[in-house]
């Protein structure tokens, strides 16, 4: 371009290309050359005419076609750096006027060797359609501008619509030169960047034509093409770059571009009868979508897919595997693809909310997936609560029931404390029993409810130390039985221990252990409430620990020792003749004792949370009623017995 008033051989060159132009309208290339050039006419003609744009300047121009030829378009740049006449570098012949500048050329094959050529000159060259990324470089082409952008901004926006299909597994058409080696290269990044596979990569020429066959055993319906050539594709989607219809004010970015937005074209291809009879296959193409680079990643796309029209109404399925939904990941199968994976359901307390994830991400430590895994759920907060748990009702109901009993119990001995049967069978130890085993069953109480510090420090020592009074008590019961047979013969040395005093002094002594047992326990290592959020999936228990587990063992242990010499002196003197010998019923209350916790011990060690509560609530139940049943209920019997009969002998008196 150069400003200069005469331009008449200008227009007679126009006029001669212009006739070249019409005659291969046919041809679309040739068609939207043309009207490449009526734009470029209409432009120097509209600034011409406008003096407020360049006052007192002319501009003029040549135009020359470089037919898409290397060799040519050298020669044509020389030839308007030197003058119309002859070519002669490094000398200027016009007579008259500056040269500006050079606009072209179209393609990229021909505007790089412009560009290195006007680069040694110092020529500013503005091309309006090279989109080679290597031009972008200002250190190399300080002086190349371009009205469109690079085809990485074709890239990127390429990879954005497969994301926005689902297409993961392409196939891709280059040509065999440096333009499309670079563009493969900037593609290919970015494709893997976003995790899309290329399942084959053709390298063509522009005189080869590729075979259906040696795709059609491909998986992919995908295909991208880089570089200089075009195909036709199975699946074809072009992007047209457009200047601003706003007309709003754009300019020249970094790269020497101007920020452009590309159109996204829906093409269209129909088949018609023409008048010979044959057919005949006509392209449409309609505006779905835009790409604007200049835009925040999440909104640089906006394409309006029910706009399109697809092959046969159905949208292409470019995958290698099955989309893994919400919930499972991927897992590579080893020698294939990186898109060419298993779906594999998440581990247990991990969750992946979107399709495709590389990798299940953990729940936090009070969570836990729901059912589909696509979402963390609190956990469920579990212990023995009567707001939950009928059984909690159960228990509740039985501890009224034992206790009511126990009371009715104390209330008739109460009644008949002079009674034969009372005073005979140790009435002050039988007292200690029924009042312990009150106590002993209420501890229950400790047991249901959310475990906090001071009911965990409580439930267990309180419990161990009151039911060692019921067995301490029952095992005095048992001495004092041996003692008393052995007291029968006359000048027996064992009458001096009869009594209350060697009784009340077994039970003190027994129970201190335990109490001691309690306050070490308190001391050193108390129970206290623990969060297990590990143990049960999906469940938060709280629960009690032990602390010391040494002394929670003692506790049982100690119990059980005074269970079983109980149950040992019991059973030897289970066949004394007396009428009021309780050492038989001795012996099935601590025969019952062992059983349950016997069978107690290995629930309660194997199960958890509200479970083992459950089991800890059972034994002490079942062990403190079998005591009571077996104890008391014979001796309630035998009092009421005894006092119908003395009834009916007063009455027959």
């Amino acid at each position: 371009m150069m400003d200069t008033p005469k331009v008449e051989k200008s227009v007679a060159k126009l006029k001669f290309l212009c006739s070249e132009v019409r005659e291969n309208l046919k041809n679309a290339a040739n068609f939207r050359e043309y009207r490449h050039l009526l734009t470029f006419i209409f432009a120097i003609n509209d600034i011409n005419n406008d003096p407020t744009i360049l006052p007192n300047i002319t501009l003029g121009y040549h135009l020359y076609d470089s037919c898409g030829n290397v060799n040519k378009v050298i020669k044509d740049v020389l030839q308007i750096m030197s003058g119309h006449s002859v070519t002669a570098p490094n000398y200027s012949c016009m007579d008259h006027g500056n040269l500006a500048g050079y606009i072209g050329d179209q393609g990229s094959a021909t505007s790089l060797p412009m560009a290195q050529l006007l680069g040694m000159y110092g020529y500013t060259q503005v091309s309006y359609g090279a989109r080679d990324s290597i031009l972008s470089d200002r250190r190399l082409y300080p002086h190349f501008f371009r009205t469109v952008q690079d085809n990485e901004m074709q890239s990127l926006a390429l990879v954005k619509l497969l994301l926005f299909f689902n297409w993961n597994f392409v196939i891709i058409f280059a040509t065999n030169d440096d333009i499309g080696e670079r563009e493969l290269r900037f593609l290919s990044s970015e494709l893997t960047k976003s995790g899309i596979c290329i399942e084959k990569i053709f390298f063509l020429t522009h005189a080869e034509i590729l075979h259906a066959s040696e795709i059609k055993n491909l998986k992919a319906e995908v295909i991208l093409l880089c570089g200089t050539s075009s195909g036709l594709l199975r699946h074809y989607m072009k992007l047209l770059c457009i200047n601003d219809p706003k007309a709003e004010k754009v300019c020249f970015n970094d790269k020497g571009e101007i920020p452009e937005t590309l159109e996204i074209l829906n093409f269209i291809t129909e088949l018609h009868d023409n008048a010979t009879g044959g057919d005949t296959i006509e392209g449409l193409t309609a505006t779905v979508g835009s790409f604007d680079g200049s835009r925040t990643p999440d909104q640089q796309l906006n394409i309006s897919s029910l706009d399109i029209l697809w092959v046969n109404n159905k949208m292409p399925y470019s995958r290698c595997s099955e989309e893994c939904f919400p919930g499972k990941r991927k897992a590579v199968i080893k020698g294939h693809h990186t898109c060419c994976y298993d779906c594999i359901l998440c581990s247990n307390g991990e969750v992946s909310n979107k399709s495709d994830a590389e990798n299940c991400d953990k729940c936090f430590y009070t969570e836990w997936p729901n059912e589909a895994r696509d979402k963390c759920i609190p956990k469920v907060v579990e212990f023995l609560s009567y707001d939950t748990d009928v059984v909690a009702y159960v228990f509740l109901f039985l501890l009224v029931l034992s206790s009511t009993t126990i009371l009715l119990i104390i209330g008739i001995f109460t009644f008949f404390w002079n009674s034969p049967v009372v005073r005979a069978n140790n009435r002050n130890l039988s007292f200690i029993i029924l009042v312990s085993l009150k106590l002993s069953l209420l501890c229950i109480l400790l047991f249901i409810g959310k475990p906090v510090d001071t009911t965990c420090m409580l439930r267990h020592i309180c419990f161990g130390i009151i039911f060692t009074v019921v067995l301490s008590s029952v095992l005095a019961k048992t001495i004092m039985v041996c003692i008393a047979f052995k007291a029968t013969t006359p000048g027996s040395s064992w009458r001096k221990w009869i009594g209350v005093k060697l009784p009340n002094s077994i039970v003190m002594i027994l129970s201190s252990l335990q109490v001691l047992n309690g306050i070490l326990w308190l001391s050193l290592s108390p129970p206290f409430q623990e969060i297990d959020v590990d143990s049960t999936p999906g469940k938060i228990i709280i629960q009690c620990n032990e602390g010391s587990r040494l002394a929670f063992y003692f506790m049982l242990g100690y119990m059980g020792f005074l269970a079983v010499m109980s149950l040992i002196l019991a059973f030897m003197v289970r066949k004394l003749p007396d009428i009021y010998n309780e050492a038989k019923y001795i012996t099935f209350s601590m025969l019952v004792f062992c059983c349950v916790w016997i069978c107690a011990i290995p629930a309660y060690l194997s199960s958890k949370g509200k479970n083992m509560v459950s089991v800890e609530v059972f034994a002490i139940m079942a062990s403190g009623n079998g005591i009571m049943i077996c104890i008391f209920l014979p001796k309630l019997w035998n009092i009421l017995k005894k006092s119908e009969m003395k009834k009916s002998n007063l009455l027959e008196k």
